[in-house]
């Protein structure tokens, strides 16, 4: 298929702008260096939020998801069967063999930094660390194929592709972004190949997005849970999420949410 003539061109960030969002995204990657450090069987999903909104503050920045079209945690706390937008409560402790994914958004002088990671609570089953594997790898393909010049269906075909090649299925629901001075920005970044006009678009040098492959064990379908924010598989088989903000460079794909 010929590439799209009549798209926007995609937003771009300054060198400027990337630097603060560097250091938005080292903040969001010292609260994931302490909820990891803090995980095991009995903590609670609440303690989890209240330590991430602590190490937030520490560094004179705030919750990006506190509020956000009114949800109402610092952090998405998900376990097992619960793929994204968990919301951390006092009882919900966690146990031995679980696996957890944290997602963190922090706004620091205007911009965001976002990043998910999925982590076992003591020691989890084969079939979790292999789903965990996968998914982590996935997110490296795509950021891989995040080059400068290349279309975002390139990006999406990576990490489908690896997914696939294990027998786990990319959910279709939900999707990366641009992220910038709003959480969400311009453009959608599928985690599977589709032949949509965005797709054909070519990443420009500055475009920062959020790469979050989601990967389930037994389908790609999902659905709400009562609170209209959990999103379970819909066969209630295990989830892993992995996310990282990441910039288009001349030098290659940027990691923003690193230490």
């Amino acid at each position: 298929m010929s590439k799209p003539q009549s798209l926007s061109p995609l937003p771009f960030k300054t060198d400027d702008e990337i630097v603060i969002m560097r250091e938005a995204g080292r903040i969001v990657a010292r609260v994931h260096a302490e909820l990891a450090d803090a995980i095991a069987p009995g903590v609670s999903t609440w303690d989890l939020d209240n330590l991430a909104a602590e190490v937030i503050a520490q560094h004179d920045a705030i919750s990006a998801f506190l509020g956000y079209a009114g949800f109402p945690a610092h952090t998405c706390v998900s376990i097992n069967e619960e793929l994204v937008h968990g919301i951390p409560k006092r009882y919900r402790r966690l146990k031995a063999g679980d696996i957890v994914s944290i997602d963190v958004g922090v706004r620091y002088q205007g911009y965001i930094g976002d990043s998910a990671w999925t982590y076992a609570v003591g020691q989890v089953s084969a079939q979790a660390l292999e789903l965990m594997k996968v998914t982590k790898e996935s997110l490296y393909a795509g950021i891989a194929a995040a080059q400068a010049g290349n279309v975002i269906n390139d990006v999406s075909r990576a990490v489908q592709q690896h997914v696939e090649r294990h027998r786990f299925h990319v959910v279709r629901q939900f999707t990366g972004h641009g992220v910038g001075r709003e959480m969400h920005e311009p453009p959608q970044v599928l985690n599977f190949e589709r032949n949509y006009a965005e797709g054909y678009q070519t990443m420009p040098i500055g475009l920062v997005f959020a790469l979050e492959p989601m990967v389930q064990v037994g389908t790609w379908r999902t659905r709400i849970l009562r609170d209209k924010w959990t999103v379970i598989s819909q066969d209630r088989s295990l989830t892993a999420h992995f996310e990282h903000t990441i910039a288009i460079t001349r030098e290659g794909p940027r990691i923003l949410t690193k230490l």
